[in-house]
């Protein structure tokens, strides 16, 4: 656990937030390719281009979860490998240097990567909703929350969330004192065990944290404060590639779209294939969360949200700039949604024509 010590980015690239929900190659804490199913041969030898992507643990990776475990770009020609990252703080040093092509990122993330000068840019969405911060019994309002210890992780959209929930009330943020924290279960366990006493955090943590301290209640789940769809996390890509082959990141994209409406029109069949794998708890468990964080590709929608939440984590000292428009490419998402109408047609969460 660490306490707040300063917004910079040097800090921020040491925070993290999201410990992979896996067991043993995570606690491994290696940086190293893991082995797949395609040798970089093997995927050559069949025609594929092999594209290296790194994700958090939340219910937001969801969409990448599966196009990974059902190999959903294959057809489209491109092996999705996944690189070995213990932390997010990991996950944005790779995608931020070069090391791999696209990411799953928390747009937090995201946002101090553009603001370091980091050639990025989100290309389409991945899951929506799902940032929730809770209280525990003393705690039911904003002003309850002065002089008490919130956990979250730094520089996070969990961070900006609680941020957001009491300057909105008049408050400010430094009333309250912030502790942040490494991975998942151990900011899940602070607040289970009452080291903390409110928590910010995504699913399917939240959940455990409502069922297990007793007497603890939902202070906000965003709703309130950003309205129906907000993102939590994006995906992204590395400026070069998409210069270089756009089609590899196109068919990132439709993977996930698929993966997407996989998840709404079998959402157990598509939790039983992550869990155990990515997710540690159970499927029912995982199912009551899951409905809090849904998987939504097109967050055309969320253009604005990026901007104002930039704002946000400029007041809070994280970048010295707003969010440029160009950090913000919708062109392949909007190319696979024209040739690919059934499945677009067919997805229930998606931005309104």
């Amino acid at each position: 656990m660490c306490e707040r010590c300063g917004n910079t980015y040097h800090k921020i690239q040491e925070a993290s937030r999201r410990g992979f929900l896996k067991g043993g190659a995570a606690a491994a804490a290696s940086l190293a390719i893991p082995a797949g199913l395609l040798s970089p041969g093997m995927a050559a030898a069949q025609g594929l281009t092999r594209i290296k992507a790194t994700h958090g643990g939340g219910l937001c990776n969801l969409g990448i979860f599966l196009a990974k475990e059902r190999k959903l770009a294959e057809a489209d020609g491109v092996d999705l490998d996944f690189v070995v990252t213990p932390t997010t703080t990991d996950v944005v040093t790779l995608f931020g240097a070069g090391m791999v092509d696209v990411s799953v990122i928390p747009y937090s993330n995201f946002i101090t990567l553009v603001d370091a000068g980091a050639p990025v840019q989100i290309v389409a969405g991945a899951g929506v909703e799902g940032c929730i911060l809770i209280g525990s019994e003393e705690i039911s309002s904003p002003a309850d929350l002065k002089g008490k210890t919130i956990g979250t992780f730094q520089a996070d959209t969990l961070e900006v969330l609680p941020y957001d929930y009491m300057t909105s009330a008049g408050m400010e943020f430094a009333d309250a004192e912030i502790k942040y924290f490494n991975t998942s279960p151990e900011l899940a366990a602070a607040f289970i065990n009452g080291a903390i006493d409110a928590v910010s955090h995504i699913e399917p943590y939240a959940t455990q944290c409502l069922q297990e301290r007793a007497g603890s209640s939902i202070l906000t789940d965003g709703l309130d404060l950003y309205g129906k769809g907000y993102s939590d996390c994006v995906l992204a890509a590395r400026t070069p590639l998409l210069e270089e082959n756009p089609d590899a990141v196109k068919a990132v994209i439709k993977a996930m779209m698929t993966a997407q409406y996989q998840s709404e029109t079998d959402t157990a069949a598509a939790l039983a294939t992550t869990q155990g794998t990515y997710y540690k708890t159970s499927l029912e468990a995982l199912t009551l969360a899951q409905s809090r964080q849904p998987v939504m590709i097109d967050q055309r929608n969320n253009t604005d949200f990026f901007v104002e939440r930039s704002v946000s984590m400029q007041k809070m000292g994280y970048v010295k700039n707003t969010l440029p428009d160009s950090a913000v490419n919708w062109t392949l998402l909007e190319e696979v949604i024209a040739e690919n109408a059934d499945l677009y047609d067919s997805l229930n969460l998606k931005t309104a024509a």
